[in-house]
């Protein structure tokens, strides 16, 4: 079992965790981000920031758009990995978010559910580093799951085939934090590994958003940019200001 408060820098680094989301794959990167940058009508060459960027699917595509893009983790395998595209406008770096920022950019992206990780304070903390990130009229965006319908829809177990992998996943929501143990069996040997996250709904984001100086300016419930419906989105989609 992994530490519970080490669990995103354990879990992320393994080959699993890319192999269990590789259904989440670039063509669903690109769709959101041709989408989001559509609405958003960015300049071209405005600097952006991916964080955490992963393998940096989204950053790549952005890179693509003309953009001057900046991607970071916390994970060295997923860094090293994405510095195979970099180029002179695509750099990556590690970075762990809950430290302030080396410099300043016109867009923070926070992509991929990867906010939650932490208690409330930090939580507030990660957003702070990411307002102070931002140069003046700069817009922040986290793209979150919409916890109203996790909840109304929870599936408590289930298995995941993945290749010749049988991921066994269990959900359970308690005192306002989800958790989801993986559990597998390859190559002669056990693993388990937990994700946790905290169900932060859309009036939390924009109380714990007031606190760190920001403002939501526009929310949708998919990657196609759709209005957010409390009941039936799949994501919270959140643009700040």
């Amino acid at each position: 079992m992994q530490k519970k408060d080490l669990w995103y820098q354990s879990w992320f680094d393994t080959p699993f965790y890319h192999q269990l989301y590789k259904h989440r794959d670039k063509a669903e990167a690109e769709r959101f981000m041709t989408n989001l940058i559509r609405f958003l009508d960015l300049p071209k060459r405005s600097k952006i920031l991916d964080l955490p960027c992963g393998k940096g699917r989204h950053s790549v595509f952005l890179n693509k758009l003309g953009y001057r893009v900046f991607g970071a983790d916390l994970s060295e395998k997923s860094i090293s990995a994405a510095k195979n595209f970099e180029n002179e406008n695509l750099s990556f770096f590690i970075h762990d978010m809950l430290k302030p920022l080396p410099a300043k950019y016109d867009a923070v992206l926070n992509l991929f559910t990867s906010f939650g990780y932490f208690d409330e304070e930090n939580n507030i903390a990660v957003l702070k580093n990411f307002v102070n990130a931002l140069n003046p009229f700069g817009i922040i965006v986290i793209d979150f799951l919409n916890i109203q319908k996790v909840r109304n829809n929870l599936v408590p177990e289930e298995v995941v085939r993945r290749d010749a992998i049988d991921f066994k996943i269990s959900r359970s929501i308690d005192n306002n934090n989800l958790t989801k143990r993986i559990q597998f069996d390859t190559e002669g040997r056990s693993y388990e590994f937990e994700e946790h996250l905290k169900c932060i709904d859309l009036n939390k984001f924009k109380e714990m958003g007031e606190t760190a100086g920001l403002k939501i300016k526009h929310t949708f419930g998919d990657y196609d940019l759709n209005s957010y419906d409390e009941e039936n989105s799949e994501r919270l989609i959140i643009i700040f200001e």
